[in-house]
């Protein structure tokens, strides 16, 4: 499947790479696929997607680890029934409704704050990117935490340690590798989301780091290329495998060192 993958995705983008350079691609400042003076420099649609993504994982990464080691150790069972359905729900909306939340209400709430901000802009995006991702990552990780040993709880304990000395040390430590794969995937799950920033952080492809300011992202480009405007064969139709391309590298090489991270650590526990 991954080889299919890889051939639909580079038969076409063979075309677009024999008219741009590769580096040109790779290394430039400016994307203007649909202007007379076109241009297909990745690294605004790059800049984009990674600021979306770090906000969103800044906001999900502590939240929902966060959220996960409360439902395996200290929440009740009662408890737990509650939370858990609702953190199934979130993860059942649609990313359509993410985008129209942030724009309709994380956005004009970030404004009474930051009055010059830009009605599409990449924090409101990444903030609904976190929202949605949480539950990812609160299930993910409570799976794992469910996974310690017993007895190495139980020795914690039996040597005068609190619970949130037994957490720190032993819970972890232990389950390092399983939460660093639950953070990879959820950085690809935001990477790949198209709906909010679509919707949500603009069109416009900009070279910034500002997060409230619009911007561009990868994804965003591809939905861009594909809604019929770019004609089969032309540049900007093309220039949409060569994202795709780039996205699935990033992946692949993102699942790669989660691998790496992931045996080192069980050497370690062996």
């Amino acid at each position: 499947a991954i080889l299919i993958i890889i051939y639909s995705l580079a038969s076409e983008a063979v075309g677009f790479f024999s008219e741009v350079p590769i580096q040109e691609f790779l290394f430039g400042t400016r994307w203007a696929a649909f202007f007379d003076d076109a241009s297909f420099g990745v690294l605004p649609l790059l800049a984009g997607t990674m600021l979306t993504t770090f906000i969103a994982l800044g906001l999900a990464i502590p939240v929902g680890i966060g959220s996960a080691i409360f439902l395996s150790e200290y929440a009740s069972d009662s408890l737990r029934t509650i939370i858990k359905p609702i953190l199934e729900i979130l993860a059942g909306v649609p990313t359509v409704v993410y985008g129209y939340i942030a724009l309709y209400f994380i956005t004009p709430n970030l404004q009474i704050f930051i009055p010059d901000i830009n009605t599409y802009n990449a924090a409101s995006a990444g903030i609904a990117m976190g929202i949605m991702v949480i539950p990812m990552i609160a299930s993910l990780s409570e799976d794992a935490f469910y996974s310690v040993p017993q007895n190495l709880k139980a020795a914690g304990y039996a040597l005068g340690a609190r619970k949130s000395s037994v957490i720190l040390r032993i819970v972890i430590p232990y389950t390092l590798s399983a939460v660093f794969a639950v953070i990879i995937l959820a950085m690809g799950r935001a990477i790949g989301e198209t709906m909010i920033v679509a919707i949500a952080a603009g069109l416009r492809p900009t070279l910034t780091l500002d997060p409230f300011e619009s911007i561009m992202t990868m994804t965003a480009a591809i939905a861009q290329a594909a809604t019929g405007d770019a004609p089969v064969g032309t540049l900007p139709y093309t220039s949409l495998f060569a994202i795709a391309i780039y996205l699935f590298a990033m992946v692949a090489i993102l699942n790669l060192i989660s691998g790496y991270i992931k045996s080192r650590w069980e050497i370690k526990h062996e």
